[in-house]
């Protein structure tokens, strides 16, 4: 949506929304980047997400960002996608240019660019245990497997589920046998970046892990955020492990929509530690 005063109009679109902190956080970026935005939240009625869509694009917008449970949906509408949506199986961001909607899933690099930049943590030749096989685990192989790993294990309580990942991602390592997969209980030995990309720690549950994946070299990384760790990350320190949660990720997922939108990358670090005294 373009306003008579010029700016470019950009939401994040789910159901529900209102306690979305992306406009928060775009807002910021707007105002670092000396960008003429104007970022707000859209609720999408459950059956109605194209129609919401097409009627933010017949109003001017630019782009959007796409929360649960719409992803899949997006995924569907784009006329075109990016090499990591694809890859992913879902989408997160529109961008509306031309008459056309591509669709990006920028998930997944937030979470290296959280571990790499952020943590300064480098994946190369790193030990990697991703828990979970569902949607959050998807959208993150393709980027962790850019960061040339030794390993990558996929496990997940249902091991068919993590065969099934494994074999749709073996074509994009660069090296066979990087990928693997396993149950939960099958893991023992110690890994050097353990991710929890579960459910789990949003009902203070914990998938049945082994102490021996835990060392002092392990970071323990959950993609749930709050202001007090998860029952993961709290596991895991228990066992010596270094431990983030997602909050990073978040930021860092946001700057790259932001790029995508805008052709600008904003600095997070100011972000970051806002939302952080916020939680």
């Amino acid at each position: 949506m373009t306003s008579a005063a010029g700016f470019a109009a950009y939401v994040v679109i789910g159901n529900p929304i209102a306690h979305s902190k992306s406009p928060a956080i775009h807002a910021r970026f707007a105002a670092d980047t000396a960008q003429d935005m104007r970022y707000t939240h859209l609720l999408a009625p459950l059956d109605g997400f194209a129609a919401t869509v097409r009627e933010f694009i017949a109003q001017g917008g630019r782009g959007a960002n796409v929360t649960v449970p719409f992803k899949l949906e997006a995924y569907a509408l784009a006329d075109e996608l990016t090499t990591r949506a694809k890859a992913a199986g879902a989408v997160n961001t529109l961008k509306f240019e031309n008459g056309r909607i591509l669709g990006d899933n920028t998930d997944g690099i937030g979470l290296v660019s959280d571990i790499v930049r952020n943590a300064g943590f480098d994946l190369t030749h790193k030990k990697i245990l991703l828990l979970g096989a569902g949607g959050a685990a998807r959208g993150v192989i393709l980027p962790l497997l850019e960061g040339k790993p030794a390993q990558l294990v996929i496990a997940n309580r249902t091991v068919a589920k993590a065969e099934e990942l494994v074999q749709q991602f073996q074509s994009y390592g660069d090296r066979p046998g990087i990928l693997s997969a396993c149950g939960f209980t099958d893991a023992w030995q110690q890994f050097d970046l353990v991710i929890n990309a579960t459910s789990a720690s949003l009902q203070a549950e914990l998938p049945p892990l082994a102490a021996s994946l835990f060392g002092p070299a392990t970071l323990a990384y959950d993609m749930m955020y709050g202001s007090q760790p998860t029952v993961f990350m709290q596991f895991a320190a228990a066992h010596g492990a270094q431990v983030r949660d997602g909050l990073g990720m978040l930021v860092e997922q946001a700057a790259e929509a932001f790029f995508v939108w805008r052709g600008v990358r904003p600095s997070t670090d100011a972000v970051f530690a806002a939302l952080r005294t916020q939680l």
